[in-house]
């Protein structure tokens, strides 16, 4: 390799170096999801800023306004961001729309699918086999506490593809969450403030769909604290 080569190698390692560690140390983006059954607090990652970047994009435009929680699932998630969600009927099925373009995976084994876990939904892996995420739509976990064993077993069917911190393991035994889809869905964010605000969505009464018998409206704005 030539000195001049070299030297724009050196150039370009230490601006990639430098632009990540810009990333890990700037402040986290957070918005605030107002619904009837109160307030969802949420900060979201920069170590994801393809989803970071087009949610605050979306916020920032309205695009969530007066769309719904349009498939809750109580012990599972609590799911919105359908902009067909914004004039439809009741009992009307949902879950099809987005604004038109897919966002690449951004998979990241420090983020499991805790409580509160903000994550993107997607199309499933017959049609969508890189896992690219809807351009809108996602999900807040709920879940439910798992045993050591519990986990462990899973792991074992996974072998290879996902492991758990020892601090990830208390986090599925304490807090609980949805482990079966670490690294098939890409998580984003998490909750700050509101999770019994996602208790109480999950629990309503569902109809087809897991659609909520009444409908759930939100609005989504940026927040600086």
């Amino acid at each position: 390799m030539t000195n001049k080569k070299l030297s724009l190698l050196l150039v370009l390692i230490t601006f990639l170096s430098i632009n990540a560690l810009a990333q890990k140390n700037k402040k986290p983006a957070k918005v605030l999801i107002s619904t009837e059954y109160g307030d969802i607090k949420l900060q979201l990652y920069n170590e994801t800023p393809l989803h970071r970047d087009n949610f605050i994009k979306l916020v920032s435009e309205g695009f969530y306004d007066s769309t719904l929680f349009h498939r809750v699932i109580e012990g599972f998630m609590i799911q919105g961001g359908d902009p067909d969600s914004k004039n439809a009927k009741k009992g009307e099925m949902l879950g099809n729309g987005g604004p038109g373009y897919t966002i690449p995976a951004e998979f990241n084994n420090s983020f499991i699918h805790k409580k509160g876990a903000l994550a993107a939904a997607r199309m499933g892996d017959s049609v969508n086999p890189d896992k690219a995420s809807n351009g809108s739509q996602f999900y807040i976990v709920q879940g439910k506490k798992y045993t050591r064993e519990e986990l462990d077993k899973f792991l074992m069917k996974r072998e290879k593809v996902i492991t758990y911190t020892e601090e990830q393991y208390n986090i599925y035994e304490t807090i609980g969450g949805v482990p079966h889809l670490d690294m098939e869905y890409t998580i984003f964010g998490e909750v700050t403030e509101g999770l019994e605000v996602i208790d109480k969505i999950a629990a309503v009464d569902k109809g087809r769909g897991d659609r909520p018998k009444e409908d759930i409206k939100m609005t989504i704005k940026m927040v600086k604290k």
